[in-house]
């Protein structure tokens, strides 16, 4: 029997799959037979204690023109698939929080969901890393600007980021004397009263910001390393940059194998780790991207392996 693959994402139309690492994840499910069944977040309900979902049967085709069909459409109960992949991008709001409840009931039945929906609540992206202060940078979260501020004196150059963004959203570089310090604060703190994150500079970033895959815990032996764009900061495609494939390093390698336990634990299969010189800065677990990228540039197919993956907790 055909396994009965669903996912939850953004809408398809949308996408750009060329570069869209959910659109890889379901052309390596159809080349294994298995049938694709697309859900928007607004598709999932909850009636008498059963979880349904409005599911779009897809057929997918490498075509940047016409990469997608679909071949029905039907109301089910979302348990008819054997797994879904919850890939609907951020923002991580009350919304996603909610689908969350909705996946952690279908799980209870019996159904795969990847990533483990208690642990995409648990697990925010930026303070996910604290758990392994060891291997990141030095760092403070707080709402309170005069902490911000003796980090600042302390560390002379820091990098400012709010709690759940992504694609390199509001994400700002303070060296000690810009006089925008305090409007930057104000903004993002909303005047002491929201937590963000303030982590040193970490020069190296002009040599790459590498995102890493990690399939149950495990690496995949090549990152996409994203070089800023000139008189840039981020390293984020999504804000400009460039990306190029390399080899995983033997300190990369240390902070995976650092890593990939506690992520096998928490049921985060699909995971992309950030890491800029010898530090990891982000740990991605909602919707992580660039397999595509990685799989040109080194000849792989994550997409295969992930299914393989997945096949084992089938």
């Amino acid at each position: 029997m055909s396994i009965k693959l669903g996912v939850v994402m953004d809408p398809i139309e949308t996408i750009r799959p060329n570069k869209d690492t959910t659109f890889a994840m379901l052309l390596a499910a159809q080349n294994e037979g298995w049938q694709i069944h697309y859900v928007e977040q607004h598709d999932l309900f909850l009636k008498n204690g059963s979880v349904q979902a409005h599911m779009h049967q897809l057929k997918v085709t490498d075509d940047n023109e016409h990469w997608f069909e679909i071949l029905d459409s039907k109301t089910r109960d979302a348990s008819f698939c054997d797994v879904i992949l919850m890939r609907k991008d951020p923002p991580f709001n009350m919304e996603y929080i909610y689908t969350t409840y909705l996946l952690e009931l279908i799980e209870k039945n019996g159904t795969l969901i990847i990533n483990k929906p208690q642990s995409l609540r648990d697990a925010n992206e930026k303070l996910f890393t604290a758990w392994f202060p060891e291997i990141c940078p030095r760092t403070i979260v707080t709402s309170k600007m005069n902490l911000l501020k003796d980090f600042l004196v302390v560390e002379k150059d820091i990098i400012v980021k709010p709690l759940d963004g992504m694609g390199g959203q509001s994400i700002f570089r303070i060296k000690v004397g810009d006089p925008n310090t305090n409007v930057i604060f104000e903004e993002m703190t909303a005047r002491n009263k929201k937590n963000i994150m303030a982590q040193q500079y970490i020069s190296e970033v002009v040599a790459g910001d590498k995102r890493v895959i990690m399939i149950d815990g495990n690496p995949i032996p090549y990152a996409l390393a994203r070089l800023p764009a000139s008189n840039e900061t981020r390293a984020n495609l999504a804000a400009g940059g460039k990306g190029i494939v390399q080899t995983l390093s033997s300190r990369d390698l240390h902070i995976c194998e650092i890593v990939g336990e506690t992520l096998r634990e928490k049921g985060l299969l699909f995971v992309g780790l950030d890491i800029i010189g010898d530090y990891l800065s982000e740990i991605n677990v909602t919707s992580p991207t660039c397999i595509r990228e990685i799989d040109a540039g080194a000849n792989v197919n994550i997409g295969e392996h992930f299914i393989n993956c997945i096949k084992r907790y089938l």
